[in-house]
């Protein structure tokens, strides 16, 4: 029986969120179009801490290994893979798994595939579980098993902790920033300068577009304008939206908290006719959004909609825009054992703006 091992959430209870144990699991059934690679970094997002915390439900099962930003060496393929060989350096992201037949799959929007497997994002029964019944483990652990499709080539410029944290929080952001067209000329609004909004900032600016940073946190505004934002707006102003009516092109709000009295309007008003506002953000179960009033989306022909994570066609752009543009995220490099201080750290706010856990656990024999 071939086991992998991994720092895991033991026990289905709150109050113990943040202390992980070191458990052996067996992986998944491989299948002739597997990959498995040997993991050398994992990115921490901040799904993670809701699953964890279990504020998007109770988890489904123990021990539980999150993790859903994943690189590493590629240590065995199957015999139908065509993409890879052992050597390569490659990555996993937040879905390991779909149908591979439904119109979605067939057209670049797997990660819609209503039998989609999640990498440990979703905790729910059914997108938890590979067909086999195997539980999905994720990437705080010494390696990974998943069908070839859901596998990404990481490009020699870019550092294995950086492309890491890309395959989740990069892509999250920059599947709206491609599908919706941005590149020179246009202008992006970005809510909330966090792990994922300081992405939405780096790729919206390596596409061309002007980017206008929207933050609460006047500690944020100074980190805003470094990462490329050509305009930073303080949200804890009265009325701040009024100066940039008709001013965006497109808004991704990365916001899990919308501050008391907020309307959609306060957002729309600020888009040019037929402009759209992507919602990334998810919020625990029990944090509302704004209602939506007929009258925020129809007096500018307002599009209201959200994006899940991206495609492999979507991830694999995005690599490549980084690699040519030299996208470079804030990264904080932690080794694994020190999960703790990363867990926190997200859940607290205080990071800038993601961490990464370097493996530091030695592989079953």
């Amino acid at each position: 029986m071939v086991e992998f091992k991994g720092y895991a959430l033991t026990k289905a209870d709150r109050a113990a969120w943040n202390s992980l144990e070191v458990v052996e699991f067996e992986p998944k059934k491989f299948e002739d179009t597997d990959v498995e690679f040997a993991i050398t970094h994992c990115g921490l997002c901040g799904s993670d801490v809701h699953i964890l915390r279990q504020g998007w439900g109770d988890v489904a099962y123990t021990p539980l290994v999150v993790g859903h930003e994943i690189v590493g060496k590629v240590v065995r393929v199957g015999p139908k893979v065509t993409e890879f060989k052992a050597g390569d350096r490659v990555g996993v992201g937040a879905k390991v798994g779909s149908c591979g037949t439904c119109n979605r799959c067939t057209h670049d929007n797997e990660q819609y595939c209503t039998a989609s497997v999640s990498a440990v994002v979703l905790r729910v029964p059914q997108n938890s579980r590979f067909p086999d019944g195997t539980p999905v483990q994720g990437g705080f652990a010494t390696a990974i098993r998943v069908d070839e499709r859901f596998v990404f080539a990481i490009p020699e410029g870019i550092e294995s902790k950086d492309a890491a944290s890309m395959l989740c929080g990069g892509v999250t952001v920059f599947s709206p920033l491609r599908r919706n067209h941005i590149g020179p000329g246009t202008k992006v609004g970005v809510i909330g300068i966090g792990g994922l909004g300081h992405y939405a900032i780096l790729f919206a600016k390596a596409l061309g577009a002007k980017v206008y940073a929207f933050t609460h946190s006047p500690n944020k505004q100074e980190d805003a304008k470094k990462l490329g934002a050509d305009v930073v707006v303080d949200t804890g102003v009265e009325d701040y939206q009024k100066p940039y009516f008709d001013t965006l092109d497109l808004i991704i709000s990365t916001t899990n908290v919308f501050p008391k009295g907020v309307t959609y309007f306060t957002y729309t008003s600020m888009l040019t006719p037929c402009g759209k506002f992507v919602n990334v953000g998810l919020p625990d179960a029990d944090k509302d959004m704004p209602s939506l009033q007929a009258s925020d989306i129809l007096w500018n022909g307002t599009f209201v909609g959200g994006s899940l994570v991206g495609s492999k066609r979507d991830v694999n752009e995005m690599l490549k825009v980084a690699a040519e543009k030299g996208v470079k995220p804030w990264v904080q490099e932690l080794p694994m054992r020190e999960y703790k201080t990363a867990l926190e750290g997200v859940h607290n706010g205080d990071v800038r703006y993601r961490y990464v856990l370097k493996q530091d656990l030695v592989p079953v024999e």
